[in-house]
C-alpha cells in the first residue's frame, strides 16, 4: 500500500502544534486589539507625538535666551554647573511640562492617561540621569544614577515597583530583639535604600569638604599644620556623619550596631593594625606639630620637603623631584631630622685641610670666614666660625661653620658655593690644599749574598 505524500500543512503540524498555539495567539491578539488598538490609546499616542512640536520649537529659543541672560553670572563652581545643566535640559524640560499638562487635561476630562503617565515617568528619569551627569561631571556617579533611576522608572511605569519593594522587604536578616520586645530585622530594601542615601550624602559631604578646604587655603592667618589637621578631621567626620544620617533616614536602630562591635574589633586587630596605627600617628604628628607641610626634613639620609600630610602617609618631595610616601608611623617610631621645626636658621659644616707648610693658621681662619660670608645665602647676623680640629696625617684640618635661613632651598648647593669661595680665597693667598700622602723611610736594606763558586 502506497503512503500518500505529506502536504505542507501536515509537515508544519508535525513541527509546530498549531492547534495548541491557536488559543494563546488569539488571546494575545484580542489583548492587543483591546489594549493598543483603541481610541483612547490612539489619542494618547497622538498627543505625545504632538507634544514634541512645541518642545522642539520653544526649547532652543528658551535655551538661547537663558544662556544670554545668565552669561555674566556665576562663571565657576557648582552654581554655574547647575545653570549649564538647566540650560542644556530646557528642551527636555519643555517636553516634560507639555506632557504633564496633557496628563492633567486628560485627568480633568476623566479620560485614560496611562500611556502619557508612562512617557512622563520615563522622561523624568532621563532628565534626572542627564542632570546628574552634567552637574557632577563624574562617569562613576553618572553610571550610578543610570542604573538606579532608570530601572526604578521602568518598574514604576509597569506597576511593578510596589511588588518589588514588598519582595525586597520580605528578604530580611534577623538582628535580635529591641528593648520593647519587637524583632529587629535588616531587609534587602533597607540595605539598598541606605546605600542610595549614603551615596547622595557622601557626595554632598565630599563637596562640602572640598569647599571648606578651598576656603582654608585662602586663609593666611591659619598655620599649615592647623589647616592639615582640620582637613584630616573633616575627612573622617563628614563621611561618618553621612553614614549615620543615612541610617537614621532608613529608620535603622543604631543600637544594633553593637552586635557587630566584636567582629569589627577582630578585623581591626588582625588586618587593620598598620592602617589604624598610621591613622592615629597622622593625628599625633599634626597635633604636636613635629612636622608640618612646608618643612624641610631629612629621612634616612634623604633631604626633602613635606608637601602633603594624608591620613595614612606623609608626602616628601626630594631634590630629585621624586615623591616619597612615608607612613605616618615611620616618623613616630624612627624619628626625623626637621631642619625647620622651631627655627629656620640652621648651621652647616664645611670641613677642609691645608698643608703643614702653611705658616699662619690664623690667617687661614680669617680667609675661610670671609669666604663663607661672601656667599649670598649665608646669613649676615651670625658670623661664620672656623676652628682648627686636628693635626691630621696629611693636613691641618679645619671645620668652617656658617648659618643659613632657608634650608628648604637646599643644603648641598649652598655648601658647594662656600667651598668654591674658599677654594678661590686659598689659591689667591698661595695656601696649598694637600692630597693624602705617605712618607716611607727605609732604615736598612738586606745584604746581598755572593754567588756560590762554580755556579
Amino acid at each position: 500500500m502506497t503512503t500518500p505524500p505529506e502536504t505542507p500543512e501536515t509537515a508544519l503540524e508535525d513541527v509546530l502544534p498549531l492547534g495548541e498555539l491557536h488559543a494563546p495567539l488569539m488571546a494575545a491578539f484580542d489583548w492587543f486589539e483591546r489594549t493598543v488598538l483603541n481610541l483612547d490609546n490612539a489619542v494618547q499616542l497622538a498627543l505625545i507625538a504632538a507634544a514634541l512640536a512645541p518642545a522642539l520649537i520653544l526649547g532652543p529659543r528658551l535655551r538661547g535666551f537663558v544662556a544670554q541672560a545668565l552669561s555674566g553670572f556665576l562663571k565657576t563652581g557648582l552654581p554655574r554647573r547647575l545653570i549649564n545643566a538647566a540650560t542644556l535640559l530646557i528642551t527636555p524640560l519643555a517636553l516634560l511640562l507639555v506632557l504633564t499638562a496633557i496628563q492633567l487635561l486628560l485627568a480633568a476630562l476623566a479620560r485614560p492617561f496611562a500611556i502619557v503617565d508612562a512617557a512622563t515617568s520615563l522622561m523624568t528619569a532621563w532628565i534626572v540621569i542627564r542632570a546628574v551627569s552634567l552637574i557632577i561631571q563624574s562617569k562613576f556617579w553618572s553610571n550610578v544614577a543610570f542604573y538606579l533611576a532608570w530601572p526604578i522608572a521602568v518598574l514604576d511605569v509597569f506597576g511593578l515597583l510596589t511588588p518589588m519593594i514588598q519582595q525586597m522587604q520580605g528578604l530580611a536578616i534577623p538582628l535580635g530583639v529591641a528593648g520593647d520586645g519587637s524583632p529587629v530585622q535588616l531587609s534587602l530594601f533597607d540595605i539598598l535604600r541606605t546605600l542610595i542615601y549614603f551615596a547622595v550624602l557622601f557626595w554632598l559631604a565630599s563637596l562640602a569638604g572640598r569647599t571648606i578646604n578651598a576656603q582654608l587655603e585662602k586663609t593666611e592667618e591659619l598655620s599649615p599644620a592647623f589647616k592639615a589637621l582640620i582637613s584630616k578631621v573633616l575627612g573622617v567626620v563628614l563621611p561618618v556623619t553621612a553614614l549615620l544620617i543615612a541610617l537614621q533616614l532608613t529608620g535603622f536602630n543604631l543600637a544594633t550596631l553593637a552586635i557587630f562591635s566584636g567582629a569589627v574589633g577582630i578585623g581591626v586587630g588582625l588586618g587593620l593594625q598598620k592602617t589604624v596605627a598610621n591613622f592615629a600617628a597622622g593625628f599625633t604628628l599634626l597635633a604636636d606639630k613635629s612636622i608640618k607641610p612646608g618643612d624641610a626634613i631629612e629621612v634616612g639620609g634623604t633631604f626633602g620637603w613635606v608637601t602633603a600630610m594624608q591620613s595614612r602617609y606623609v608626602s616628601v618631595r626630594t631634590r630629585d623631584g621624586t615623591e616619597m610616601l612615608l607612613p605616618n608611623e615611620h616618623f613616630i617610631a624612627n624619628g626625623v631630622i626637621n631642619w625647620s621645626h622651631s627655627d629656620r636658621v640652621v648651621r652647616l659644616h664645611a670641613p677642609f685641610g691645608v698643608s703643614y707648610a702653611t705658616r699662619d693658621l690664623r690667617a687661614v681662619q680669617a680667609l675661610a670666614q670671609a669666604a663663607a660670608a661672601s656667599v649670598d645665602r649665608v646669613v649676615a647676623d651670625r658670623e661664620p666660625v672656623c676652628n682648627v680640629m686636628e693635626f691630621g696625617d696629611s693636613a691641618v684640618n679645619f671645620d668652617l661653620r656658617f648659618w643659613i635661613a632657608d634650608p628648604e632651598a637646599g643644603l648641598s648647593n649652598v655648601r658647594s658655593d662656600v667651598y668654591l669661595a674658599l677654594w678661590d680665597a686659598l689659591k689667591e693667598a698661595g695656601i696649598e690644599i694637600p692630597f693624602p700622602q705617605m712618607d716611607l723611610h727605609v732604615k736598612a736594606l738586606p745584604e746581598t749574598q755572593a754567588p756560590a763558586a762554580g755556579s
